[in-house]
């Protein structure tokens, strides 16, 4: 029987504190059992395992993130739209690191669709990225480049990476500033005729 008060909300919420206290990696059953003075066994009424409570605290992070990112680009176009997303997206990986990092973690394509965070996170992406002109491949290759460069750059500053004098928030904003020149100069998927 579930321990009153215990729920998956619950669940998931404490395993995003510990994610950011302890490290992605630390969030386990057994961690989670003990925060809330339980037998793991106990957690099973609420998740089917470790690879669930992962994939749900990922899908409860994304929506974070993409909660935090939306307002920060409603109403913004082009440069200004790229900006205020990298901005957001930075601060979110840098103040909350391991909910950031279950953001990265693969999950199910089917598990995608029916998220509504997931599907709104693509939503304003793609929304920003035709403003640039881009449609389908253009548009995967260029959300592949903007996850990686905010991916790498946000991984390498919080693990202290960037030992160079110069400032890391000038080095940001001239990575910004390249991005929306790629963006700006795609070069175009051209389609072949018959």
């Amino acid at each position: 029987m579930a321990r009153a008060g215990l729920t998956v909300d619950r669940l998931i919420a404490a395993a995003a504190d510990l994610a950011d206290e302890a490290g992605f990696e630390h969030v386990t059953l057994s961690a989670l059992a003990r925060r809330f003075g339980v037998k793991d066994a106990s957690l099973y009424s609420h998740v089917r395992g470790l690879e669930d409570l992962r994939t749900r605290l990922a899908l409860h992070a994304g929506g974070e993130l993409i909660d935090r990112i939306a307002p920060a680009v409603a109403g913004r176009a082009g440069k200004d739209a790229l900006a205020a997303f990298a901005g957001a997206y930075r601060a979110y990986a840098l103040e909350h690191p391991g909910r950031y990092a279950a953001t990265q973690i693969r999950i199910d394509q089917s598990l995608i669709a029916d998220s509504p965070a997931l599907r709104r996170t693509a939503e304003i992406t793609h929304g920003m990225l035709r403003a640039y002109g881009l449609d389908e491949p253009d548009l995967t290759d260029a959300v592949r480049l903007l996850r990686s460069t905010f991916h790498g750059y946000c991984a390498l500053e919080s693990a202290g990476g960037f030992g160079a004098a110069r400032d890391v928030q000038a080095s940001w904003d001239k990575a910004v500033d390249a991005l929306h020149l790629a963006l700006t100069h795609w070069p175009r998927e051209t389609k072949e005729h018959d």
